[in-house]
């Protein structure tokens, strides 16, 4: 899983920093590169930097869309034995500019990582940003094997489960697991512009949560949204439509149709599978009441090894002054139930096992 530097990393922002410091953990040599002196500095203390004389071997491509065709061109000129990966957010429009350039496409492969956080910049980067993430690969016609194996290496180092599509299928898949949501919470947050700041003191957690993503940066966003317009503007289409049956129903007081809104969102949400892309899992919960004592939780899980049943989650509630807290234990619907009924008969406060 090792690569070969000197890698080159052009763009010091979230990601690009993000990429360099886990390459750093590993030992690569790094060149950092970034038009933005500041970014490029910090990013430099916190990771060091090589020889900008020296040949790069890969050169890692971090900037906005729309120049990384250009930025790719240029730097081939200078390092044409190159790798050259970028990490964009969209891919087709690009792909299809390096397919015009052969001898460029031999060397070139697209790549995503679907993270990111709110904040953007060098200080807001992670080495283990990457971590159980997906990082989608998209050749040219003409990529080398060398070149998409490099790519795939380098998803492995970030811990990142490897996925390959075409540009085209890219972006329309990132239209409605990245773009729409972007959108509906921005046009959420939005929508705060003209409440009363008092009135927001009242907020609860679902509004924090549903608005995060609109404190991302505009600048970026501007870009990854004005770029795949066309694949965004059919699947908005069909969100307004959605909204605007929902305002039809409102206002003619329909019930059903306000309720064929909800279960259509509850449903479509449920087809989300579980952790790092596996199939979502059917839990049941077990809420257990325990003492406020120390090695409490400590006992359940060794009751929970004697009869050899699998905890895969776990949530705990204890409000401010009360002796007893709640534990929810998340299983399989058999070890729920075996669980269960082995706590009752050794004096555990464990009730029936619940769906959600």
């Amino acid at each position: 899983m090792k690569v070969e530097g000197p890698i080159k990393v052009i763009g010091c922002g979230l990601i690009g920093t993000s990429l360099a410091l886990r390459l750093k953990e590993m030992k690569v040599d790094l060149i950092l590169v970034d038009t933005n002196g500041a970014n490029q500095k910090l990013a430099q203390d916190l990771i060091g930097n090589g020889s900008l004389d020296v040949q790069a071997r890969i050169v890692l491509i971090s900037t906005p869309p729309e120049v990384v065709f250009s930025v790719a061109k240029k730097e081939f000129e200078l390092n044409p034995r190159a790798a050259f990966i970028d990490v964009s957010g969209i891919k087709s429009n690009l792909l299809h500019q390096v397919e015009g350039f052969s001898e460029l496409a031999k060397r070139f492969v697209s790549v995503h990582p679907m993270a990111g956080r709110e904040v953007s910049g060098p200080e807001s980067a992670r080495a283990d940003l990457f971590e159980s993430r997906a990082w989608i690969i998209s050749e040219t016609n003409q990529s080398s094997l060398e070149v998409v194996e490099t790519a795939k290496r380098i998803g492995e180092i970030m811990g990142a489960s490897i996925y390959e599509l075409s540009g085209d299928k890219h972006d329309s898949v990132i239209a409605t697991i990245s773009h729409l949501p972007q959108i509906l919470s921005s046009v959420l947050g939005a929508s705060l512009g003209s409440e009363d700041p008092a009135d927001l003191n009242l907020a609860g957690q679902g509004l924090r949560d549903v608005s995060r993503l609109a404190d991302s940066d505009p600048e970026l966003w501007e870009s990854l949204l004005a770029g795949n317009a066309k694949e965004i503007l059919p699947k908005l289409t069909e969100v307004i439509n959605r909204l605007s049956v929902l305002s039809e129903g409102l206002e003619k007081n329909d019930r059903g149709v306000v309720k064929e809104f909800l279960k259509s969102g509850r449903e479509g949400r449920n087809r989300l599978p579980g952790k790092h892309g596996s199939k979502k899992r059917d839990y049941t919960y077990v809420p257990i009441v325990i003492d406020d004592k120390p090695g409490g939780l400590a006992r359940i899980f060794n009751e929970c090894a004697a009869i050899n049943v699998n905890v895969e989650d776990l949530s705990m509630e204890h409000s401010p002054g009360q002796s007893v807290g709640l534990i929810t234990l998340a299983l399989s619907e058999n070890d729920a139930v075996k669980l269960q009924k082995h706590l009752v008969s050794k004096g555990w406060l464990a009730h029936e096992p619940r769906k959600h």
